[in-house]
């Protein structure tokens, strides 16, 4: 019953978890890439109208980018639950190589009127977004491994000797 517990528990935190690295990878994209800070700062000169259309359109197209980045780091994920992972080195390595992955897989970037050529933001949002990942889901990864459980072993009686060593 505990284990059936812990796999309902992990269908709720994982894609939590999920979410929480898309809005990591999204905020280093944003403020990263396209230096929002800077247009929102006034250090740039750029209209409300031509703001609110970057922030519309280039919201859209990120979070497709960023969904394909997961959909690819989802394979890490997997493996991660099936044999209980919870390095935080291994989620933030599977986010940078699953982002730079999931960007080349989907790469919309000649078409477009500012080519994306931020493999840097790529990889730096793939970092951020494993662990985000990790800080809401990674830590206690795999339903049937609990956290925090240590096996014990008995107490020896008070006046017992303990066994020759052989």
């Amino acid at each position: 019953m505990e284990n059936l517990l812990r796999l309902l528990l992990r269908l709720v935190v994982v894609p939590l978890g999920i979410m929480a690295g898309i809005c990591a990878t999204m905020a280093v994209i944003i403020f990263g890439y396209w230096r929002i800070g800077d247009v929102l700062a006034g250090a740039v000169d750029v209209q409300a109208t031509d703001l609110f259309e970057m922030l519309a359109t280039g919201t859209f197209v990120l979070a497709a980018v960023a969904v394909t980045m997961w959909a690819v780091a989802l394979i890490g994920i997997l493996f991660a639950e099936v044999f209980a992972i919870r390095s935080w080195m291994y989620y933030v390595a599977n986010g940078a190589i699953s982002a730079w992955l999931g960007a080349e897989i989907f790469a919309p970037y000649g078409d477009t009127p500012v080519p994306f050529d931020g493999n840097l933001y790529v990889i730096g949002s793939g970092l951020a977004g494993g662990m985000a990942y990790w800080l809401v889901a990674g830590w206690s990864a795999g339903f049937w491994k609990p956290v925090g459980r240590v096996a014990v072993a008995p107490a020896m009686p008070a006046g017992a000797v303990p066994p020759p060593a052989p």
